[in-house]
C-alpha cells in the first residue's frame, strides 16, 4: 500500500483501531444513546439528506444506471423514515458484546466460559444503497466494532449526509467519531487498499452486485463476508395451496426486483402445472414480467424462450426463469445445480415436502411458504443487515450485530496448576 491511498488508508486505519479498542469496552447505555441521537438527526436533517440523494441520483442517470439500480439507490421520506426506524430497533437490541456463549467447570478445578467479543474494526465497500451507511455504521457500532465505509460514487452525497448525522450521534454519547468512518473520495484505487490493509481491517464486507463481490473475493488479502449472487428460486410444489403460491410467487419477483431476495426462478410441478395451469406465470406476465422458459410451458401466450444461461442468472429486473420439474427431488437437484446459496423457498402444504426440502438443501436462507424478499436482516428482526453471507464460515444469512461477534475465553482457577 504504496503512495496518495495507502497513506490515507494508514490513517483511517489507525484511527479506527484506536476507536475499536475504545468502543471494546463501551457501555451499552453509551451505544444505544448515540443510535437514538443519529436517528433523530436523519429525521431532523433528512432534507439534506434528499437534496444530496437528489445530486446523486442526476449522477447516476447520467452514468446510464438501469430502473433497477436507480429504484435502490433513491430515497423518499418513506424510505428515510425506514433508516430512522432501523437505527432505532439495532438501539434497542440487547447488547451482543459480553454474552456468555457457553460456561463449563473442568475436573482440574477451571472454570471456563467462552464470551462474545468484537470483531475490531469491520470494512463495508458498497454500491448504490445509501441506507447501507446508516445499516452498517449501527451494526457495528452495536457489536463494539469500529467501521470504515467506502460507498459507491453514485450514492457519494447521500451517504455523506447520513454519516454526518451517524458522526452527530457519537459526539453527543461521548464515543470517539472515528468509530464510523467514510473514504472521503470516489476513487477506486481506495477499494483496492481497503482490500489488502491486513493491518488495519478485520473483515471486508460487500454489499453490491457480481462485479463489485467478484472483485472483492478474488483480490482481498482480508478475510470476506460476501454473496456473489442471489440467485432465488421458488418452488411450487404439487401440494401448494393456489392462492398462497399466486400471492408468494407476485410478491418474491416483482416486489423489488432488484434487491438480491428477489426470485430469479420458478419451479413449478407438474401436477401443480396440471390441476391449475399456468396461473402462475400469467400473473407474472400481467404484472408486466417478462418470463423465460421451456417446453410446455411456452404454449402459454407473452412467454419467450429460455437461453441455457437464463437459468444460474441473477436478472435484478422484471425478468423470470421458470421450468416445469417432476416432484420435489427434481427441484432440488436444478437448485443445487443453478443456485448461489442465498435463498430458496418452497410452497407446499404437505409438511414431509417441505422437511425434505430444507434437510436437503443447504442455502443460507431456506422458506416455506413465504415470499424470498424476507431476505432481510431487518425483517429477521436484526434491525437492519450490514449484508447476506453465502459462506460457512463464522457469519452465515443476514450478518446483523451479534454475527459481527467472535469470542474469546475466560479461564478462572484458584491457584490451580497443571499436574
Amino acid at each position: 500500500m504504496d503512495g496518495q491511498f495507502g497513506d490515507l488508508m494508514q490513517d483511517i486505519g489507525r484511527k479506527a483501531r484506536e476507536a475499536a479498542a475504545e468502543l471494546a469496552f463501551a457501555s451499552s447505555e453509551r451505544k444505544a444513546a448515540a443510535l437514538l441521537s443519529a436517528a433523530a438527526a436523519v429525521w431532523d436533517r433528512r432534507q439534506e439528506i434528499l437534496d444530496g440523494n437528489a445530486m446523486d441520483c442526476a449522477y447516476a442517470e447520467e452514468k446510464g444506471l438501469s430502473p433497477a439500480m436507480l429504484d435502490r439507490l433513491r430515497l423518499d421520506d418513506h424510505r428515510i423514515r425506514g433508516i430512522v426506524d432501523g437505527l432505532r430497533s439495532v438501539a434497542e437490541q440487547k447488547d451482543p458484546v459480553g454474552r456468555v456463549l457457553a460456561e463449563w467447570d473442568r475436573p482440574s478445578g477451571l472454570h471456563i466460559q467462552r464470551v462474545a467479543t468484537p470483531l475490531g474494526v469491520v470494512g463495508v465497500i458498497y454500491e448504490s444503497r445509501p441506507n447501507v451507511t446508516a445499516d452498517a455504521g449501527a451494526l457495528c457500532l452495536k457489536s463494539g466494532n469500529a467501521v470504515i465505509l467506502r460507498g459507491g460514487s453514485e450514492s457519494f452525497h447521500s451517504s455523506e449526509a447520513i454519516h454526518d448525522c451517524l458522526l452527530q450521534g457519537l459526539r453527543e454519547a461521548h464515543l470517539p467519531e472515528a468509530a464510523i468512518q467514510m473514504v472521503p473520495t470516489r476513487d477506486r484505487g481506495m477499494v483496492t487498499a481497503m482490500l489488502q490493509a491486513v493491518a488495519h481491517i478485520d473483515v471486508i464486507v460487500p454489499r453490491g452486485g457480481k462485479g463489485l463481490v467478484g472483485l472483492v473475493q478474488r483480490e482481498a488479502r482480508v478475510p470476506v463476508f460476501a454473496h456473489l449472487e442471489g440467485i432465488c428460486h421458488v418452488y411450487a410444489d404439487r401440494d401448494a395451496d393456489l392462492d398462497k403460491a399466486r400471492r408468494v410467487v407476485l410478491n418474491a419477483k416483482t416486489r423489488r426486483t432488484g434487491v438480491c431476495g428477489a426470485a430469479e426462478c420458478l419451479l413449478i410441478d407438474w401436477q401443480f402445472y396440471t390441476k391449475h395451469g399456468g396461473v402462475l406465470i400469467e400473473d407474472l406476465l400481467a404484472a408486466g414480467v417478462e418470463v423465460r422458459t421451456e417446453g410446455e410451458l411456452l404454449k402459454i401466450p407473452g412467454t419467450v424462450k429460455a437461453a441455457p444461461e437464463d437459468f444460474g442468472h441473477e436478472f435484478l429486473d422484471k425478468i423470470i426463469a421458470a421450468k416445469l420439474v417432476d416432484g420435489v427431488d427434481e427441484a432440488i437437484a436444478h437448485i443445487r445445480r443453478y443456485g448461489s446459496q442465498h435463498t430458496e423457498a418452497i410452497l407446499t402444504e404437505n409438511d414431509a415436502t417441505a422437511a425434505r426440502f430444507f434437510e436437503r438443501l443447504d442455502s443460507a436462507i431456506l422458506m416455506r411458504n413465504a415470499s424470498t424478499q424476507f431476505a432481510d436482516g431487518g425483517e429477521f428482526g436484526m434491525g437492519a443487515e450490514i449484508g447476506i453471507a453465502t459462506g460457512k464460515m463464522h457469519a452465515r444469512g443476514p450478518v446483523g450485530a451479534e454475527q459481527l461477534c467472535s469470542f474469546k475465553y475466560l479461564v478462572t482457577g484458584d491457584g490451580t496448576i497443571r499436574p
